[in-house]
């Protein structure tokens, strides 16, 4: 309780989990009770989205082959080309990085102005960018087993078992999740959602909302 009362305001809560582990209906939930979300995939959505700001820097460092017919980043094989060259990953993360570092910065201190309590930065790749950590005061992770992502996520996304797990080879292992956690929220077999909602609620009083 210390941490939370203690820090500046708007609180910097970083929100993470795997695929599959229930991170989005915890944000959303957050949301409702009054904090300011920013959602990191969103904002990269928007940058690589037909006139985003992103794309020519993305069409100069990969080609004009990975901009789709309608201008935008043809998401699908920039994802087989990341999957497969660690290189271009880190490439790609060259040009998003600053641009949503920008965005981010904008949406907090908007938070700020208007004095919001608040801030969760829903960002699923959280501990592996490494990049994340210093600019948050506390970080939030939904955790539950890889065989309940994998089941989620083929029940919810209609892939096959290999393509769930290729997926989460991409990801943080569940260890190194825990082990970056300030808090965590155990969304597995037995919790329903409303218990779910229960202890995402008991989590945004802690912070006056």
């Amino acid at each position: 309780m210390s941490l939370i009362q203690h820090a500046q305001a708007p609180y910097r809560l970083g929100l993470t989990g795997g695929i599959g582990s229930g991170k989005s209906t915890v944000a959303k939930r957050l949301q409702q009770r009054g904090a300011t979300l920013i959602d990191a995939d969103q904002i990269s959505r928007s940058l690589t989205a037909a006139g985003g700001a992103a794309l020519p820097a993305i069409a100069t460092a990969f080609g004009p082959d990975l901009i789709d017919a309608q201008g935008a980043l043809d998401r699908g094989r920039m994802r087989e080309l990341v999957f497969a060259d660690p290189e271009a990953r880190q490439r790609l993360e060259r040009i998003l990085h600053p641009l949503i570092a920008e965005q981010t910065q904008h949406l907090q201190q908007q938070a700020l102005s208007q004095g919001g309590k608040l801030v969760v930065h829903d960002i699923p790749l959280l501990v592996e960018s490494g990049r994340w950590r210093p600019e948050l005061d506390g970080v939030l992770v939904v955790d539950c087993r890889e065989s309940t992502q994998i089941e989620r996520v083929m029940a919810r996304n209609g892939l096959s078992q290999a393509a769930v797990q290729s997926i989460l080879a991409a990801q943080a292992k569940r260890a190194q999740r825990l082990a970056a956690a300030d808090w965590v929220l155990y969304n597995d077999e037995g919790v329903t959602i409303e218990s779910l909602n229960a202890s995402t609620d008991q989590i945004a009083t802690w912070f006056g909302l």
